[in-house]
């Protein structure tokens, strides 16, 4: 008996799924293939929109900034330096005050009586030694005798002094010329020595201390202009100078206290507000200038990318028509394509620079920038070396082209 092999069976189902796995690798093979253009080839692809700046020559400030607290140069805690009930209370907070000016005065009683009772002794004391003096000149009254009651003397002097100095404690007087900053004590109040009563502050001049990194040792002098902005003023400005410069460094953060001065006859000025100061140390008069948001920083590089001119593209041929045509447009569509004029077309181009001073929204190009080369500010993080872009002139008067501009940085 003879035995035959089994013939294949094809359901259906099995039918179909040859026909897709086909179909799957022929979509592949025409992505893949792409009709043999290269990586190189842009033509499909859309420019990116960027806006530009123009680089010139311009003149600009090197400036140092900072923020400090305003602190008073001249702040006194006024202190109790005898115990007393509060009789008299002369000024309140706010109140200018003069040096040795009254600001309040204590019970006395107790001082005054201790003064009469020691000068009733050193009267006593005075007397004694004038009758002893007279009597050692006659040589009646013993060398010891008379040196006792001299000595006498001067110890009860001594107390009637110390008995003044207490009754004067009495009276609180300004020790410096300010402004009552603070009042601690109220009619009537018991005060201990050494107990707060007051605090005054010179508002002429303030102090604002800078802790600036010392690789600015060198640019920073003493009698140099400074300029501060207030916040809490409405970023309103004040002109001052530096007053001295520290002439170490503090090895643990690695910075030198610079001290400016401001005066303030208004009396705006208040100790600690926080203020924002700058210091201009240099100016150039010819700089060539960029908008700072052209400055790209890569790999420890600063760079920023110019538009030049793209490459001419080479007219349509016949076969890139027959495709046009192939597309479904119409003859007349892609004549009229052909006919439209050209747009000027620029590509991106990455340049190393070297940078120099900057000043609020400029910075200054020191290297590797010619006057007159247009650089990307806006758009810049979208393109790469030889991107195809389209320059927005009027991008800030335009939202369409600006929420462009937008998006393509978005998705870069």
């Amino acid at each position: 008996m003879r035995f035959q092999s089994p013939k294949p069976v094809f359901s259906p189902t099995f039918t179909h799924f040859r026909i897709g796995l086909l179909a799957l690798a022929m979509t592949t093979l025409a992505a893949c293939g792409g009709g043999g253009k290269g990586k190189d080839d842009t033509a499909g692809q859309a420019s990116v929109p960027v806006e530009v700046a123009t680089a010139s020559h311009q003149s600009i400030t090197a400036n140092y900034s900072g923020t400090a607290t305003l602190e008073a140069v001249g702040d006194a805690q006024v202190v109790a330096k005898t115990t007393g009930i509060v009789l008299q209370l002369l000024v309140e907070e706010g109140m200018r005050v003069q040096k040795g000016q009254l600001l309040a005065r204590l019970d006395d009683d107790a001082t005054r009586n201790k003064l009469a009772q020691a000068s009733a002794t050193l009267k006593k004391a005075q007397a004694s030694y004038d009758k002893a003096d007279k009597g050692f000149a006659l040589k009646i009254t013993p060398k010891a005798d008379y040196d006792s009651t001299k000595y006498d003397l001067e110890a009860q002097r001594a107390i009637v002094e110390g008995a003044q100095l207490d009754l004067s404690y009495t009276r609180i007087v300004a020790p410096i010329s300010g402004v009552i900053a603070k009042r601690s004590i109220k009619l009537g109040n018991l005060v201990q020595t050494n107990q707060s009563l007051f605090q005054i502050v010179d508002l002429d001049p303030l102090q604002a201390v800078l802790n600036v990194p010392e690789r600015d040792l060198d640019t920073l002098k003493a009698g140099q202009q400074v300029r501060m902005s207030v916040d809490a003023l409405g970023s309103k400005n004040f002109d001052g100078t530096i007053a001295r410069i520290a002439p170490v460094v503090d090895a643990a953060s690695g910075t030198f206290r610079v001290t400016c001065e401001f005066r303030d006859g208004t009396q705006t000025l208040k100790p600690g507000m926080f203020g924002r100061i700058e210091v201009a140390y240099d100016q150039r008069h010819d700089a060539l200038v960029v908008p700072r948001n052209a400055i790209v920083e890569e790999d420890g590089e600063n760079s920023v990318y110019v538009i030049e001119p793209a490459p001419a593209k080479p007219a349509k041929d016949d076969k890139d028509k027959a495709a046009d045509k192939a597309k479904g447009k119409s003859g007349e569509a892609v004549a009229a394509e052909a006919a439209k004029p050209a747009l000027p077309g620029f590509v991106a181009k990455r340049r190393v620079v070297k940078i120099g001073y900057a000043e609020g929204d400029r910075i200054e190009i020191r290297d590797g920038l010619a006057d007159g080369e247009r650089v990307i500010t806006i758009g810049r993080n979208a393109v790469r070396e030889g991107t195809e872009v389209q320059v927005l002139e009027n991008a800030t008067k335009s939202p369409d082209a600006m929420a462009a501009v937008g998006a393509t940085e978005k998705h870069a």
